[in-house]
């Protein structure tokens, strides 16, 4: 379809909506004025003309609700007439997010709303079941209670939310994360502690093997370094169980990119590092050897072992070169991610100039949300290597983008790269910039 039937399309999708609610437009308008009032948002317009506003955004030639009407129609549509959240597929939410994207709403606006929405869960106590499907709900409740009534739509709702909630890193805080994720890592386990049906059984494991991972990440981020040991255990013996070695080989780096910044420090995670490299090389992708590569290679240049890191990132770049057609896992690594472990290794043990284009390069490509995260750790590289270079003050306006970042997410790992930066700024520390720094600092993280 072309613009014009697109909008016309998501005009009639949200005229359908309003009447599977069976409002008017007049109610729609007191709904939303009144929403506005609960979420402290600026008062509407009289009703009659928020009414007049909502029938153009059903016109034949609508116009786009604007960002305040957006999030106020997305608080309205996010609960269902009994007053439950429901944000999952199938939705009246999910159908509204798709109407605005036949008005032409940007991809980002609508993730905006989306951790908009998940947020306001979070803080009504909703959680799971806010994410499943409408269908999902009562199927999920039925297997919770006899594992032997789980069925398909049951497990793949229960995928769904976890990857929900992965998508949403670097959109909402950590902590948030984990109280979306908690639910649907105990209802996984208990199903697969059945006894669910046999065929589920390998479907249901590769949900908790995800869910669980993702968990321990989670965990770490937020200073639970017992607990991300043990669900990182559990991922680990779960994923053991899949004839899957490209799922082992993504747990033993996400396990070792936490342990990297913990108690066991570098030669942990290099062991875990070499077992996925072990492991991948058996897998079916070559994205996940590729990245194990990769990790490889910096933690070989932290180690100042320039020859081995120089050859894992070779064997990487083999690897992200390889044709991905049928690659399992074909979001997992991209040449803008090897490039930041590219710079890492030119920090450790190569040239500070090169580390920093190679950092530029890669923050420039990481522009999806859920890369934000991945920004913040390499533009803090970025400015170490500014340091490095004798730049110090160009170096402090990149940390000061960082803190912000940081703040958004509560992550930990971006907050010990400030850290060690800051350390590094110690022969400037009686400089105005480097105390502003330090109030940035304060301010926002607390260190």
């Amino acid at each position: 379809m072309g613009d014009v039937e697109d909008r016309a399309a998501g005009a009639a999708r949200l005229k359908e909506l309003r009447h599977h609610r069976g409002l008017s437009l007049a109610a729609v308008a007191r709904a939303l004025t009144l929403l506005a009032e609960k979420l402290h948002q600026p008062t509407l317009p009289a009703v009659a003309s928020v009414q007049r506003s909502v029938a153009r955004w059903e016109a034949a030639r609508p116009t786009t609700p604007d960002e305040r009407y957006q999030l106020l129609l997305a608080h309205l549509y996010a609960r269902t007439p009994a007053g439950d959240v429901s944000l999952g597929p199938g939705s009246d939410f999910a159908e509204y997010l798709h109407a605005l994207r036949l008005l032409g709403e940007s991809e980002r606006r609508i993730a905006e709303l989306r951790s908009l929405l998940l947020r306001a869960a979070t803080d009504s106590g909703s959680g799971l079941l806010a994410l499943l499907a409408p269908r999902t709900q009562a199927g999920l409740g039925a297997a919770l209670a006899d594992p032997s009534q789980a069925d398909e739509m049951t497990v793949a709702g229960l995928a769904a939310v976890v990857a929900d909630v992965n998508a949403q890193v670097g959109s909402l805080p950590m902590v948030r994360l984990q109280l979306l994720l908690a639910p649907a890592v105990e209802a996984a386990r208990r199903l697969l502690a059945g006894p669910a049906p046999t065929p589920l059984v390998p479907h249901l494991r590769d949900v908790v093997v995800t869910a669980a991972a993702l968990a321990g990440r989670l965990a770490f981020e937020t200073r639970d370094d017992a607990a991300s040991r043990a669900l990182y255990g559990e991922a680990t013996r779960e994923a053991g169980r899949l004839a899957q070695p490209w799922r082992q080989a993504g747990v033993h780096m996400s396990h070792a990119l936490v342990t990297l910044y913990s108690r066991d420090g570098l030669d942990g995670a290099r062991r875990l590092v070499d077992q996925a490299v072990r492991t991948a090389r058996t897998g079916e992708s070559t994205l996940i050897r590729a990245r194990a590569h990769a990790l490889q290679a910096e933690l070989a240049a932290r180690a100042g072992h320039k020859r081995q890191s120089q050859a894992a990132l070779g064997l990487a770049w083999y690897d992200i070169e390889a044709d991905h057609t049928d690659d399992p896992a074909p979001t997992s690594f991209s040449p803008g991610h090897l490039r930041g472990f590219e710079g890492v290794c030119e920090l450790y043990v190569g040239d500070p100039a090169a580390a920093h284009d190679r950092f530029a390069r890669s923050a420039a490509a990481l522009s999806a949300p859920r890369e934000q995260v991945q920004k913040a750790i390499v533009t803090t590289d970025q400015a170490l290597a500014r340091i490095r270079l004798g730049e110090p003050q160009d170096a402090v306006r990149l940390l000061h983008r960082c803190v912000a970042a940081a703040s958004i997410t509560g992550g930990r790992v971006p907050a010990l790269r400030l850290r060690q930066a800051r350390k590094e700024l110690r022969p400037w520390r009686r400089e105005n910039w480097v105390a502003d720094l330090d109030d940035h600092l304060m301010d926002v993280l607390g260190s």
